[in-house]
């Protein structure tokens, strides 16, 4: 058998281009030269005798070619680091990594919490915490990028098939005014005065903005009517932007803890509509599953999720390092777990 025409290096180096858009920066990114980087893609494409990039243009712009290989090539890196991880796995959680994904809110206000409790019981293992949109996050738990995952939105049509998703909490969108707001000294705000207020809210297109647009709606509230004073793209300035007298707002209960408790904001109860969404747990039963992230799993997310919850199995189970007999030092049938 001849020998492959690219090295894991090559593979990196392309993965590098294709995500940066030059050669300088994926030099940078990889903490190489640009020389070394054109180097390697010369060799590259002298030894597959196909070119991998457009060079005509101020960006770097992969062939047919260069995107098949970089489709195949982060594949094989995939597999490679799910094979380092495996056999890290052997030291039994003394070392080994777990990559978690969230959601922006569950990222910023529920993962962090449950990150720090399992880092007090398994010091040894490096956490790495990824927060993207649901989409982006769905896709990094299907192409093995990510453990596992907590999400507020909908799993892409394409991946549904594919991953095995469980609702894992529900998740409340409070009703929030400035502390100094009149209506935040009545005991429960009516349909109408929503009318009257100014809103701060989310991007249009954010998943929690249309959760809270479907809910108001099946409540009989024209959400047309709101008067929404500015949209921002975070929580935290559109807490700010709450807290400073701008307008009211909906955003997760987990994110308003500390400011209730300040008393800086005062969370308001609408007269009978009660703003919800589902959190959802994410895997892909078809990839190597590693010890952290079963244990994080078992020990940690029962905690943060409503009394008798637990993780119900896929119908695939997932996929884990093969157990070696001392004795005879031969793999032995892979063992699945729940």
């Amino acid at each position: 058998m001849s020998d492959l025409p690219f090295t894991l290096d090559q593979l990196r180096i392309l993965k590098a281009i294709a995500s940066e858009g030059s050669f300088k920066r994926a030099a940078d990114s990889l903490y190489v030269s640009q020389p070394a980087v054109s180097l390697q893609v010369q060799n590259l494409e002298r030894q597959l005798d196909v070119p991998l990039f457009d060079r005509g243009g101020r960006r770097a712009q992969l062939t047919e070619a260069g995107h098949l290989l970089l489709s195949y090539g982060e594949k094989i890196l995939t597999l490679c680091q799910e094979t380092c991880r495996a056999i890290e796995d052997l030291q039994n959680l003394q070392g080994g990594t777990l990559i978690v994904g969230a959601s922006q809110t569950t990222g910023t206000y529920l993962l962090p919490r449950m990150i720090g409790l399992f880092r007090q019981q398994y010091p040894d293992v490096s956490v790495q915490l990824q927060v993207h949109s649901t989409r982006r996050t769905s896709w990094s738990v299907s192409n093995g990028q990510v453990d596992l995952a907590i999400i507020g939105g909908e799993v892409p049509t394409e991946l549904q098939e594919t991953l095995h998703i469980m609702p894992y909490s529900e998740d409340e969108l409070a009703f929030i005014l400035p502390a100094f707001h009149p209506l935040a000294k009545v005991g429960t705000v009516h349909k109408e005065d929503l009318y009257k207020l100014q809103f701060i809210a989310l991007d249009s297109q954010s998943t929690i903005r249309k959760v809270i647009d479907q809910v108001l709606t099946r409540c009989d509230i024209d959400t047309r009517r709101l008067k929404i004073e500015m949209e921002l793209n975070s929580i935290e300035a559109i807490k700010n932007a709450v807290q400073s007298g701008l307008g009211a707002a909906f955003v997760s209960i987990s994110a308003i803890e500390k400011e209730l408790q300040m008393g800086v904001l005062h969370r308001a109860t609408i007269e009978g509509v009660v703003v919800k969404r589902t959190l959802s747990l994410i895997v892909n039963p078809h990839r190597y599953r590693s010890k952290a992230a079963e244990a994080f799993s078992r020990e940690i997310l029962p905690q943060f999720a409503p009394p008798g919850w637990e993780e119900k199995p896929p119908s695939s189970p997932p996929i884990t390092a093969p157990k070696l007999n001392s004795a005879s030092s031969q793999p032995a049938s892979s063992q699945s777990t729940g």
